[in-house]
């Protein structure tokens, strides 16, 4: 079975496995965001992210790989009343536009080994616009301790160092690892090793 096969499978199920709720991270993040603009919410599965920003009067691209989860991020976005436009696409090999977004958001995107991680990230990069925001929450490798979530290959988790080197060509704006509680539907609860990344390009 394939990766988006996987992926399709899991997503089918009648609830929402990650929850309708916005990420808190994310949340927590409304006072940066631009009162309009454009946003890409990469990987963004069933949309609760992607949705979450329309919401908030954001021209919002929603990219995934599983139709059957675009389809239910439609659905999401439906029943709140907003326009959310859906790009299905493997982040891996996707060509990232360039300048063209006020707001980039990857939220527990690890299923990533390096190489194509570091592509995705530099094309997440690109296609900010000068003064864009980029936000970004994912496990540290302490997360294969909790087993609450994310993958289990230890490449894939996040550093403080990794994600520094990652957007060098960016101002780091907040940096931080904690441990804390995540109740995020049934594919992510308990306690976490978290890793928050808040960046914006130079005007």
């Amino acid at each position: 079975m394939s990766d988006i096969a996987r992926w399709d499978e899991r997503f089918s199920v009648p609830h929402y496995i990650f929850g309708e709720a916005p990420n808190a991270f994310l949340a927590a993040q409304k006072p940066r965001l631009p009162l309009g603009g454009t946003a890409l919410s990469v990987a963004d599965g069933e949309g609760r992210n992607g949705v979450w920003l329309a919401q908030l009067g954001l021209d919002v691209l929603s990219v995934d790989a599983s139709s059957v989860a675009q389809q239910k991020a439609r659905t999401l976005a439906a029943r709140r009343g907003v326009a959310l436009r859906t790009e299905q696409a493997d982040i891996t090999i996707w060509r990232f536009p360039e300048a063209q977004y006020d707001v980039v958001a990857g939220i527990f995107f690890q299923f990533c080994p390096p190489a194509p991680r570091a592509r995705i990230f530099a094309g997440m990069s690109r296609a900010l616009k000068p003064g864009g925001l980029l936000l970004i929450q994912g496990y540290r490798p302490e997360q294969l301790r909790y087993g609450t979530g994310g993958p289990k290959e230890i490449d894939n988790l996040y550093t403080e160092d990794l994600l520094r080197q990652s957007f060098a060509d960016l101002e780091i704006i907040e940096l931080a690892s904690h441990d804390e509680v995540v109740d995020e539907g049934p594919g992510h609860r308990g306690m976490s090793a978290l890793i928050d990344l808040v960046a914006r390009r130079p005007v």
